[in-house]
């Protein structure tokens, strides 16, 4: 099925979707405009306008711009009007960029969050029915993620395609590819020269973090005696470069030396490679993972170490990354990623 035909039928089902969404039969859900007005339809039911956008992709950078849209047409309509986002389902990074534009949305999956004067539609926890087979090309893959965290990492740089292969490491038609992609998903504008900037830095670091995994480096789970994280961090740290390991640490530890905010237990730590039996026998290491305190990880692409600096002693990833990892991560992580943003991701 062509982009244009899957669109076209998207599109066909929304009057049903509303109806169901509404509990109104869907005859009562009538298309007044197609296309005509700016966005892909405009519809009234249950005494409501809606200012309807479909988006055959549900990444935040396409939702964002379908967004913007709906919201546009709905403000220049005589009547008021709902702005609202169609999408085969909706991810958590679609709704914060629906939030951010003022929109509503609701998926082809039964989900939905329309809200607006007299009127209040919440349904969440319907599954995915578009799921397909296998793992999509996405541009946070290991290796393509490369050139999403160089643009997160220098958000006010107009950059050229050489420039960001030559810092990262991959080819100039490697970095082509992903940027055509960033560009089609919204995430990256081109300016006269061709040179590129983020869009919307916000926006490329919420979708990021929706795809993220932490759980698909190596990681090596054990137990080192220490009194406290952040004395583990430091002895972890000197103890990696007596022996000349390449390391970073990154988590609990990388958060605490950026922010010192939310005491922790688990230290967690960035290998290039997979540590030897001298080197955990310098550490003190034992392999378990049942109250474990140190993560010892080989990182799936070395790209995490890019843009690493020290902090009190202990190198540490950049802000970006400490972000990300703290996804999957236990204890405070989630206030502590909040708090690494607040600091130093603001942009």
């Amino acid at each position: 099925m062509t982009a244009r035909s899957d669109k076209k039928r998207l599109v066909s089902m929304v009057p049903a979707t509303l109806a169901a969404l509404l509990d109104v039969p869907e005859g009562e859900v009538h298309v007044r405009d197609q296309g005509s007005s700016g966005c892909d339809l405009v519809a009234s039911a249950a005494g409501q306008s809606f200012a309807v956008e479909v988006s055959r992709a549900s990444a935040a950078g396409p939702v964002a711009a379908h967004a913007e849209r709906a919201a546009e047409v709905a403000t220049a309509l005589s009547e008021r009007a709902i702005p609202v986002v169609a999408v085969p389902f909706m991810g958590q990074s679609g709704k914060q960029a629906c939030q951010r534009a003022g929109a509503s949305w609701f998926d082809f999956s039964g989900n939905a969050h329309i809200i607006a004067t007299g009127l209040r539609v919440i349904v969440a926890g319907r599954p995915n029915l578009f799921r397909v087979p296998g793992r999509p090309a996405s541009v946070f893959a290991p290796k393509s993620s490369r050139v999403a965290r160089f643009l997160l990492m220098h958000p006010g740089k107009v950059a050229t395609q050489r420039e960001i292969a030559r810092a990262t490491g991959v080819s100039e038609g490697f970095v082509s590819r992903i940027v055509a992609r960033l560009q089609e998903e919204h995430y990256v504008v081109r300016d006269d020269r061709g040179a590129l900037s983020v869009k919307d830095p916000q926006l490329l670091l919420d979708a990021w973090q929706e795809k993220y995994r932490f759980s698909r480096h190596s990681i090596i789970r054990g137990h080192v005696a220490s009194r406290s994280g952040d004395a583990l961090t430091h002895f972890v740290s000197d103890s990696l470069k007596l022996a000349d390991a390449e390391h970073v640490a990154t988590g609990h530890s990388a958060a605490w030396q950026l922010t010192h905010f939310a005491t922790f237990r688990i230290a967690t730590f960035y290998l290039d490679e997979e540590p030897d039996e001298a080197l955990r026998d310098k550490l003190g290491f034992r392999q378990d993972s049942r109250g474990a305190n140190l993560w010892l990880v080989v990182p799936n692409d070395a790209g995490v170490f890019q843009g690493a600096q020290d902090r009190d002693g202990v190198r540490c990833v950049h802000p970006v990354q400490a972000f990300l990892d703290l996804k999957e991560h236990p204890e405070r992580a989630t206030e502590a990623a909040e708090r690494v943003r607040a600091e130093y991701l603001t942009w």
